[in-house]
């Protein structure tokens, strides 16, 4: 591994030990949720892991580090400071480089963790196609790295501000399988069904490792999977208040000139406003919820008495 790599003891031991990992991304915790609630959250989320079997890989870089999985006073750190930056993958080598610190996406998590050896990730949506990206050509990084990283990604789908169908369509072009847990619907993030289907589902973790087993076994894993979990229904943002809020948001960017990469902030901040928090709950929710199920799939995915041929025999 690169010096430019640190690699936190028990994670160090799970890999050498074949043992369940998981990764996670930093920048919810430094950029997507509220001071204070951010560092508590942040053992939740570790902790979801952890009860599952697992080993939580948080991932960020400090000072010019990359960190895979973090000590408590480091996550501290990620949580309190106000010099950490958000950092894709065409970010992470000059922060690096300059000695810089931040947190990690989900393309740049991915990248990290596929390059520590770590086979499964969990995080709260993907990023996905703008809306109106025939003109501006705003494509999230995270298609792109997943089209050429082999992780398999636990999310709730894609946020329901961008453009789902283009987000699908583009997945599919890249070769990405989208696979849904116990669904047949793609989550919209805040909704348990976006309105788009998925082409392809699975009842159960094993199920789920089964299909990256089956993937390796006939060298079709250069890219990654898409493991969709939606929210139980009672969980769920409410529909109505949803659609409101979404299109007041939509008028909102509208008249105040909104564009390019403040428009994904911009829209989850007048989220927050316009449904009381709401809106926070739910992020928080599924979060935890991937957390938990990438947990599952990752002690299915080092159980060595799974066969590669178990998802032929209906697990």
């Amino acid at each position: 591994m690169s010096p430019l790599i640190t690699i936190a003891p028990e994670v160090a031991d799970a890999l050498s030990a074949g043992g369940p990992l998981v990764a996670l991304e930093s920048t919810i915790l430094a950029h997507g949720l509220p001071r204070g609630e951010n560092r508590l959250i942040a053992d939740q989320i570790e902790g979801r892991v952890r009860a599952a079997g697992a080993i939580p890989a948080t991932i960020a870089v400090l000072d010019g580090v990359v960190h895979i999985g973090l000590t408590t006073a480091q996550l501290d750190r990620l949580c309190e400071s106000d010099d950490i930056a958000k950092l894709s993958v065409r970010d992470v080598a000059v922060a690096v480089a300059l000695g810089r610190s931040g947190a990690t996406t989900v393309a740049s998590t991915s990248a990290l963790a596929h390059r520590a050896g770590i086979d499964v990730f969990a995080t709260g949506g993907l990023g996905g196609v703008h809306r109106g990206a025939a003109h501006s050509f705003d494509v999230s990084a995270d298609l792109g790295v997943l089209a050429s990283t082999p992780i398999l990604v636990v999310c709730a789908g894609v946020k329901s501000i961008l453009d789902v169908p283009a987000t699908l369509e583009y997945l599919e072009t890249l070769s990405v399988p989208v696979v849904g847990y116990r669904t047949a619907a793609f989550p919209g993030f805040y909704l348990r069904n976006s309105g788009q289907p998925v082409p392809w589902r699975v009842e159960s973790a094993e199920a789920a490792a089964a299909v990256v087993r089956a993937r390796r076994a006939l060298a079709t894993d250069r890219a990654g999977v898409v493991l969709a979990n939606p929210l139980p229904a009672e969980l769920q943002l409410d529909p109505d208040l949803h659609d409101r809020t979404l299109t007041d948001g939509l008028a909102m960017l509208v008249a105040e000139g909104v564009t390019g990469k403040d428009v994904t902030p911009r829209l989850l901040e007048f989220f927050h406003d316009a449904t009381g928090g709401a809106s926070l709950r739910v992020n928080v929710d599924l979060v935890l919820a991937n957390a938990g199920l990438a947990g599952e799939v990752a002690v299915a995915l080092s159980n060595t008495d799974l066969i590669d041929g178990a998802v032929l025999a209906g697990i």
